[in-house]
């Protein structure tokens, strides 16, 4: 029998989250728009979401879930030399919120940057920096997930304006010595993929490169979602065959939280119980790349996931892009 040999793996040794203090409610956004509660929780599962503040910052929020992380982990950010930030709803069009926030940290050492990929933007972040812990040229990571998406909303619209909140998520990750099985603790496996041609089912129609002005959200709900359940079963597979396991030997599923429907019709695919699944978006609504760490930070903090649990995280959003990760906690 061939002895397996020892590998560097990505361990994830804190996280932490954030969420602005102002609460809409569905009964709030019923006062303003053509709609009501119940419509929105029967076709969705939101049933609040939380705003950010005038004056607070896609970094605001990223910073603070990342010195909630740092905690956790016990360690400070002079431990950190690269930090990965997913934002579509960066404070400016440059530099980076990952600078900002490295700023705002108190850091002047190591790397930072963004990575784009709307609501897959934590799983793409995720597995860079896995990649370059990996490799060793890098030890610890900050791997945060950050939107104000509001301010990406046509609050007039409310097939869109209903869907969204802000918020972000944070975790730290550690390079680890680890045996090199499918046991080991931290990032097993990843998986990432994208299709530009349905660019149009899910976009924000502006930008500085085109029309000079930030835009709003536009989205084909229908066509989303039925390639959200095609995309999202289909990556998970291939996830769980890279790191040879299988559906029977995940503890939970940690999803993108777009849409409660989306979640249930996944799970069921994989056949994986809906009581496995860890749900946020009924208090959080879709925060886009914060969604995924906020609900891990959720379910960490209620004591749900606990050491040696193997966690299915995935995501898809606009570009299409999607993916997922095989993590051992």
């Amino acid at each position: 029998m061939t002895t397996p040999a020892a590998r560097r793996r990505s361990v994830i040794i804190g996280t932490g989250s954030y969420l602005p203090q102002t609460v809409l409610s569905n009964v709030d956004l019923a006062a303003r728009l053509d709609t009501s509660d119940e419509w929105i929780v029967e076709r969705t599962g939101i049933r609040r979401r939380h705003i950010a503040a005038p004056g607070e910052y896609t970094s605001d929020l990223g910073t603070a879930a990342a010195r909630q992380a740092l905690a956790a982990a016990g360690i400070s950010p002079d431990d950190i030399d690269l930090i990965v930030v997913a934002t579509a709803t960066p404070d400016q069009t440059f530099p980076a919120v990952a600078t900002v926030i490295q700023h705002k940290l108190g850091m002047a050492h190591g790397v930072a940057f963004d990575v784009a990929a709307v609501c897959s933007g934590f799983l793409y972040a995720l597995t860079v920096a896995d990649a370059l812990l990996c490799t060793g040229a890098h030890q610890r990571a900050l791997v945060i997930g950050a939107e104000t998406f509001s301010r990406l909303l046509d609050w007039e619209d409310r097939t869109t304006a209903v869907l969204f909140g802000d918020g972000a998520g944070a975790v730290v990750l550690e390079a680890q010595a680890q045996p090199g099985t499918n046991e080991d603790r931290g990032m097993l496996a990843s998986r990432l993929h994208s299709d530009g041609r349905y660019n149009d089912l899910l976009y924000v129609d502006g930008g500085p490169g085109s029309t000079g002005t930030t835009g709003h959200l536009r989205m084909k709900g229908k066509e989303v979602f039925r390639h959200a359940v095609t995309n999202l079963s289909n990556v998970m597979g291939e996830v769980l065959a890279a790191a040879s396991l299988e559906a029977k030997d995940v503890a939970w599923v940690v999803p993108h939280q777009a849409n409660l429907r989306i979640l249930e019709a996944t799970a069921k695919k994989l056949n994986i119980s809906p009581a496995q699944v860890v749900v946020t978006v009924d208090s959080h609504a879709n925060t886009s790349a914060a969604s995924v760490p906020l609900a891990l930070d959720t379910a960490v903090r209620d004591g749900r996931i606990q050491p040696g649990d193997l966690l299915l995280l995935e995501a898809m959003g606009g570009g299409f892009t999607w993916g997922a990760a095989a993590v051992r906690w």
